[in-house]
């Protein structure tokens, strides 16, 4: 089974690197659907990405339908109108790759294709102040239950001594 976030058309560059930063580090391959509202080329972009450009498993599709004919599995549309929490969904059941779906920033996913597949919607519990959150850190909650369920499957539980290391702060005890 293969994890993945999908974005619909995304406007925003500062988020979408957010959330490439954020497949990187747990191993989602990211499918971006066009047309996009910015270039992946340009130095606002890469900077965002913090360089995790190489680190990430992305494909760019023309439009919804072409990424529908290239994929297959078990898609999760993140909305405000979801009547259920992605903690509600049990993952570890699926046995398909599992696709996770996230809107526009100013319109979201389109709800003719939202109304097709109320069953597969959800959305992040909050009170009624707030419309919705940033599509960034809606993606890193969700990836991070789902991965939360599956138990971090090819992820590490500690600092990798590539970087600091597991007993790094042992040196700081007094």
């Amino acid at each position: 089974m293969k994890l993945n976030i999908v974005l619909y058309q995304p406007e925003i560059p500062e988020n979408t690197a957010n959330i490439m930063r954020t497949c990187a580090a747990a191993n989602f391959k990211l499918h971006l659907i066009e047309p996009l509202g910015f270039a992946l080329s340009s130095s606002k972009f890469k900077r965002s990405s913090a360089n995790n450009l190489d680190n990430v498993n992305y494909e760019r599709y023309i439009n919804w339908q072409d990424f529908l004919s290239k994929n297959d599995g078990e898609l999760f549309y993140m909305t405000r109108y979801g009547k259920i929490s992605p903690s509600q969904v049990d993952y570890t059941k699926i046995d398909k790759d599992i696709y996770l779906v996230f809107g526009r920033e100013s319109t979201g996913i389109p709800y003719e294709l939202l109304a097709e597949n109320l069953d597969h919607c959800f959305r992040l519990p909050m009170n009624s102040n707030v419309r919705a959150l940033n599509v960034s850190n809606c993606v890193a909650i969700c990836a991070y239950e789902v991965l939360r369920q599956l138990d971090y499957p090819g992820l590490s539980k500690v600092e990798p001594e590539n970087f600091k290391g597991e007993n790094f702060l042992d040196n700081f005890k007094k």
